[in-house]
């Protein structure tokens, strides 16, 4: 909506008169993967969290999609983060993939209940629809559901299907204060290529999900194929293109949130930093503190990427 002032909009009923806050994490923090490369080798599976706020300011947590975390763990997450740090929740595969939607409203207060603890650090819930949630069908549960979202707490939708593509469902969104998901799921073969697809900009909080290339995530058999160690598919102009469609939205957003998988690049907290630089900002991995080490040892500084 537009408030009458050029080049200020008025979205969830807030005046947008400072820059965004932006946050890069990962999409999860728990990756055996990771074990060598960016936690310590013998870092206890319990610590990994902490020690990765040390190192990033937001995380996405894939585990609430499978069942949601007790109160006392949500308080564990918000006591072992810094107060700025922030979190954004998958929301439980029961209500997206299994109920569609539907008659959800008693599973949803109880997926929200237990993460109460995070306080403000709760940026965001990702509702990530599935590929057979599809307009025919499912139009009708989506619109009852967005209605009834409570206002306490931001919502992102991330659709799958091409189908929901339309100025109508933006509208949806933007009418009831819910983000259109960017996502970027560009094949390997042309990974050098941003996403051109239909990107709606719907409230004030913006979310973008750099995932990849999903079809060649996992074996035929359903197996995963590869280990998340390095750079391995490097997308420089892919981050190139997000960076600029970032920037150009910082000055209209209160928030924007960014989550990049392994899958994307290889090694998802390369691909944060990647992208930090990208934007001006300094995100610092492990590796940071050997290189300054080596280069205060040697008087020359490593180069890690």
């Amino acid at each position: 909506m537009i408030d009458g002032t050029p080049g200020r909009r008025m979205l969830w009923g807030r005046r947008l008169d400072k820059p965004a806050n932006i946050k890069i994490g990962t999409c999860a923090w728990s990756y055996e993967d990771w074990r060598g490369v960016f936690y310590p080798e013998h870092l206890p599976a319990a610590e990994r969290l902490a020690f990765y706020a040390r190192n990033l300011p937001a995380v996405e947590v894939d585990s609430t999609f499978y069942h949601a975390p007790t109160p006392q763990v949500a308080a564990h997450w918000a006591e072992v983060t810094p107060p700025d740090f922030a979190f954004a929740c998958k929301l439980s595969r029961e209500i997206t993939h299994e109920r569609k939607l539907r008659d959800c409203a008693e599973p949803l207060r109880e997926f929200l209940e237990p993460l109460k603890p995070l306080g403000t650090k709760l940026w965001c819930v990702l509702v990530q629809l599935p590929p057979f949630f599809q307009p025919a069908r499912d139009e009708v549960a989506l619109r009852d559901f967005v209605r009834h979202l409570p206002r306490e707490v931001r919502f992102a939708i991330e659709f799958r299907h091409a189908d929901w593509h339309h100025p109508r469902i933006a509208h949806l969104l933007s009418e009831h204060g819910v983000a259109w998901v960017w996502n970027d799921l560009t094949p390997l073969d042309h990974q050098e290529e941003g996403a051109y697809e239909f990107l709606p900009d719907t409230t004030d909080f913006l979310y973008v999900r750099l995932m990849g290339d999903l079809e060649k995530k996992y074996a035929a058999n359903g197996r995963r194929i590869h280990q998340y160690r390095e750079l391995m598919w490097p997308r420089d102009a892919a981050l190139e293109s997000w960076a600029v469609r970032v920037r150009q939205a910082v000055a209209e957003h209160l928030r924007i949130f960014m989550a990049v998988s392994n899958h994307y690049e290889g090694f998802a907290p390369h691909t944060a930093r990647r992208l930090g630089e990208r934007l001006g900002l300094t995100l610092s991995t492990p590796e940071d503190a050997e290189a300054d080490k080596g280069a205060a040892g040697d008087g020359r500084q490593m180069d890690l990427l």
